[in-house]
Formats: structure tokens, C-alpha cells, sequence
């Protein structure tokens, strides 16, 4: 079969080339009907748009770049997939860059974007923070969007959800429970997440009635190793926590490990909550309560505005809804000398 072209778009939507193509590069100030007709013939007809074709007609690579630092290969992977549908679904790419904010990140995104061509990019945690990435960017006018930032949030679009409302959940179902000798591992230093997670679990308790100064703390750094090491210190003191909170389901995996190797049971002996709704949290037993993250959600709306061409408006903040995921990691405070 010869390939469709978008001569046969147009002749099927009764609309001109040109008609077309602006519908293609998102361009203002065509009628939405006939927007939908073309959209129509172009599933009808299963027609794609040659990208390098498009380029080389205009200003636009219709490449968005997302960039990343992050130790947590799940969050990554939601983000790339959110982003990646959301470019497909409109005839751009999606370039993924790995970038170190630990070490001279100004020179890495310089070198970068010496041999990429990008319509925007979208940033995460912890790159999302960083301002030499983002003075980077300015100065090539690049467009981008940032994914839960904690400062500077007027210099661009950003996308948020709401971590310390989701870890104060996470405390009050726990405080519930009727636990009171409660610890959080709380992700690396620096991290955006990490903070707003323990900030948030200690409102949640303060809420509740409890005195946050009481609940345990312990650094993790969103690993599995960092969990494990945590929960076996954890596990390790005579009057041990009988809930943890990890600030991501890799770490409260690590959780598990160090329980089983310390003789205790989930929930009997003590419940674990996680942050993510990773695909760990359903491969562990029992199941993990979690929070959902809606990570490809937001990583998908980042990748809309860039495309919109929205990427350079004025600083606006969109927020998307977590959600509790209740599993079977979690029960009542062991009765101690029953």
C-alpha cells in the first residue's frame, strides 16, 4: 500500500493543504469543526505527519526534550511514558537526557543544547530546582515546563501535585490505627519531594492530635538499599516503631526486606505506608498502602502545554489530584504483652 499523504487528508476532509497543516502544528484560528474533520481523516486514514518534512517547513523540530536526575527509575519511567503519549498523540517526539546536577550542570546543559534542537523541554525533581539548568534554558529561550518545584516557581508553567496534603493523609491513617511510636524515612536531601513529604506527615500528626517532634526520622535516599539499611536500624531498638512511613515505595520495599529479617510480620507487628503507587507496591505482600502519584499525568500535561505552544506564558501553577490507595500493609497497633 503507498503511503498516505496529506494530499489524502485534505481531499478526505474537503479542506486545503494548508487547512491541514495548520491543524498538524497546532496553529490558532482554525474553526474547531473544521479541526475535528481533519482530526477525523487523519485517524480515518491512519496518516503520519513526516516529522524531519515539517521541520525543515518551519521554526519548530517538533522534538520536546525531558530531562531527568533522579535515583528512582520508576518515577522516571511514569514520566516518560506520560510525556511520550502525549508527544505521539500529536506528531512530536519525545528526547530523553540524563543530566547531573551534582556537577557543573550549567556546562552539561550547554553541551546538550549545542547538538539538540528543542520546541521545550520538561524538567523533574531534582532538576526541576536547578537554576543553572533553568538560566540555561532562558538564554536559548527555550520554553519549558517544571515538574512539583519548591522554588522559583514564577519563572515558568509548572505542574504539582500535592505531596505534603498526601503524606498528612498517610499520618492521620496511620494515627488511626492507634500507632503512636512512628517513624518517617524521608528521601535524600535536596530533593523537593523529600521534604514536603516529611513536612506534610508531620502536619498530618500535629493534626491528629500528636506531637510531631515524637515521630522518628531516619535519611533514606529513594533506594531500596537505603530502606533496608533504615528499617533493619529501625528494627534494631528495643522499642522498634510499629509504623513507617517511606517517602517512596522502593524505600518501603527495603522496609519489607528488613522486617522479614527481623522476625516481624506486616501488618501484625508493624504497618508500612509508601509514595508513589510504583509497581512495586503490588509485588510485595502483603500489597503496599500507598499514595498514587499521578506522575505520567503530569508529565503528559507538561508535554500538552510545550506543544500548545503554552511553554512561554506567564507562570501558572496546574495541579493534579493523588489519591490514598489502601492494601494490605497496614492494621492495627500491636497489642504489646497480650
Amino acid at each position: 500500500m503507498s503511503r498516505v499523504t496529506i494530499n489524502d487528508v485534505a481531499s478526505a476532509a474537503a479542506v486545503s493543504i494548508k487547512t491541514v497543516s495548520r491543524v498538524i502544528n497546532r496553529e490558532p484560528n482554525v474553526r474547531p469543526a473544521v479541526q475535528a474533520r481533519v482530526e477525523a481523516a487523519i485517524r480515518k486514514l491512519g496518516y503520519v505527519p513526516n516529522t524531519a518534512a515539517r521541520s525543515l517547513a518551519g521554526a519548530r523540530s517538533f522534538v520536546i526534550g525531558a530531562i531527568f536526575d533522579n535515583p528512582n527509575p520508576h518515577y522516571i519511567i511514569a514520566v516518560q511514558r506520560g510525556a511520550m503519549a502525549a508527544c505521539r498523540q500529536s506528531g512530536y517526539h519525545l528526547a530523553i537526557e540524563e543530566l547531573d546536577t551534582a556537577k557543573n550542570a550549567a556546562a552539561q546543559m550547554r553541551a546538550m543544547l549545542a547538538t539538540a534542537r528543542l520546541d521545550g523541554v520538561i524538567l523533574s525533581p531534582p532538576v526541576t530546582d536547578c537554576a543553572a539548568v533553568l538560566d540555561a534554558l532562558d538564554a536559548k529561550n527555550i520554553p519549558y515546563v517544571r515538574l512539583m518545584p519548591a522554588t522559583a516557581k514564577g519563572r515558568s508553567p509548572v505542574i504539582i501535585s500535592d505531596d505534603a496534603a498526601a503524606a498528612a493523609e498517610a499520618a492521620r491513617h496511620l494515627w488511626d490505627f492507634g500507632h503512636r511510636r512512628i517513624a518517617v524515612i524521608a528521601g535524600p536531601a535536596g530533593h523537593s519531594a523529600s521534604a514536603l513529604r516529611l513536612e506534610g506527615f508531620r502536619h498530618g500528626i500535629a493534626s491528629a492530635g500528636g506531637d510531631a517532634r515524637q515521630v522518628r526520622v531516619v535519611k533514606g535516599d529513594f533506594t531500596f538499599r537505603s530502606g533496608l539499611a533504615a528499617g533493619l536500624a529501625l528494627f534494631a531498638e528495643k522499642k522498634h516503631p510499629t509504623a513507617i512511613f517511606a517517602s517512596n515505595d522502593d524505600m518501603a520495599a527495603g522496609v519489607y526486606s528488613a522486617a522479614a529479617q527481623s522476625g516481624l510480620r506486616i501488618p501484625d507487628d508493624v504497618s508500612v505506608v509508601g509514595y508513589d503507587d510504583s509497581p512495586v507496591a503490588e509485588l510485595v505482600w502483603p500489597p503496599l498502602t500507598t499514595v498514587r502519584q499521578p506522575v505520567a499525568e503530569m508529565a503528559a500535561e507538561a508535554a500538552r502545554l510545550l506543544i500548545e505552544g503554552r511553554g512561554s506564558d506567564a507562570p501558572h501553577t496546574f495541579e493534579l489530584p493523588y489519591k490514598m490507595i489502601m492494601r494490605g500493609s497496614t492494621g492495627a497497633e500491636p497489642c504489646m504483652g497480650c
